[in-house]
């Protein structure tokens, strides 16, 4: 992903960030799809917010591409976490999505939320091939929304930090 897209997409995500009662949490922008992880206090909240959310960013996407129509294959798909251990493992699932499909290698992903995440165990910049793009990032306004939930605020800690290289289990996998 060029920076001009990227910057875009970051732009795009932080103006549709908490709307309707959808607050954005933490996000993951692959090449095909991404992944959010939001608050809502119910479905339609999560049903206008995450639609407001996708038709903002084809708009932008289309009009940066020349192009019009749907950019993204899917509906959106919803998951309610419950437990401190599901929403810590979304965490890490979500802030280490792209080392899953190969696109990033190794630290902090800079086309996550990853910059402005505090609860790695640590941030080891310096060996971070995107270190100082990410000390940029980190710099810009936030594009994500503090949490107010007790399991997104406190509750995942319980279970521990996340480490920058922490192997990330798939959905299916026990964990």
């Amino acid at each position: 992903m060029g920076a001009s897209s990227h910057r875009l997409i970051v732009d795009t995500l932080r103006a549709g960030a908490d709307r309707f009662g959808f607050r954005l949490i933490e996000y993951s922008v692959q090449s095909n799809h991404v992944h959010l992880l939001v608050e809502v206090p119910d479905r339609h909240a999560l049903t206008r917010g995450a639609k407001g959310l996708f038709v903002r960013l084809a708009k932008q996407l289309n009009r940066a591409w020349g192009r019009r129509g749907q950019v993204f294959a899917e509906r959106f798909h919803a998951r309610a976490l419950c437990s401190p251990r599901e929403v810590r493992r979304a965490l890490a699932y979500v802030l280490h999505n792209a080392r899953r499909h190969g696109s990033h290698g190794s630290g902090i992903d800079p086309h996550s939320s990853g910059p402005w995440f505090d609860g790695f165990s640590t941030r080891r910049e310096r060996d971070d091939p995107a270190a100082e793009f990410i000390r940029r990032m980190a710099s810009w306004a936030p594009v994500v929304c503090r949490a107010t939930s007790w399991l997104l605020r406190v509750g995942w800690r319980r279970c521990g930090p996340i480490a920058v290289e922490e192997r990330v289990l798939a959905w299916s996998e026990p964990g």
